[in-house]
């Protein structure tokens, strides 16, 4: 029985360490096949079939251009491409164009960078609210640390008093809330 248990064992042996052999295991990445993956993170996959992500509701529309440039400057764009949750409130271009002439070719400049994402990330909640989940008076911690204060008047949403909500978008990662005012965090304290 030993006899023949030796050459089983063996063989089980060298049919499990031939089984690992196979063409991955022994790849190796060279610039050659890493050229061939794509840079980048969930931005750049190409599905044209599954619902649009929060970052590709607001590059599908002409009037998020302004936003997508800023999501791009301050570096947010695959970091708001993942899973989520995310509910994002996008200023239209009408409404970064109320700020103070100045202010937002200002804050796209590489050294304001740091800036300009606050800004951005007081526009972002780490949940997917839909509108029958808002209620007055209520807060939501945004992702720079800071609070949004929503008031719900005649089933408008508003926030912190000045900047409405005008409509919604559902994204496959959360929920895109259309503004028209731009959000600015309040003063560092």
């Amino acid at each position: 029985m030993k006899q023949i248990i030796k050459p089983l064992a063996l063989l089980m042996m060298l049919a499990i360490l031939s089984c690992n052999q196979g063409p991955d295991s022994t790849a190796v990445k060279t610039p050659e096949n890493e050229a061939s993956q794509p840079a980048g993170g969930q931005e750049k996959v190409k599905d044209d079939e599954s619902a649009k992500d929060v970052v590709k509701v607001a590059l599908a529309s002409k009037d998020h251009t302004t936003l997508v440039s800023a999501l791009q400057a301050a570096d947010l764009v695959t970091s708001l491409s993942n899973a989520g949750p995310f509910t994002v409130f996008a200023p239209t271009n009408e409404a970064f164009a109320k700020l103070p002439q100045g202010v937002l070719d200002g804050l796209l400049k590489k050294e304001r960078r740091e800036d300009l994402r606050n800004i951005l990330q007081y526009h972002v909640t780490l949940s997917a609210l839909k509108e029958d989940q808002f209620h007055d008076g209520q807060v939501l911690g945004m992702v720079n640390g800071d609070n949004v204060t929503l008031s719900v008047k005649d089933g408008k949403i508003i926030l912190n008093n000045t900047v409405h909500v005008l409509q919604s978008v559902a994204a496959s990662n959360g929920m895109v809330y259309i503004t028209d005012g731009v959000l600015l965090p309040p003063a560092a304290k």
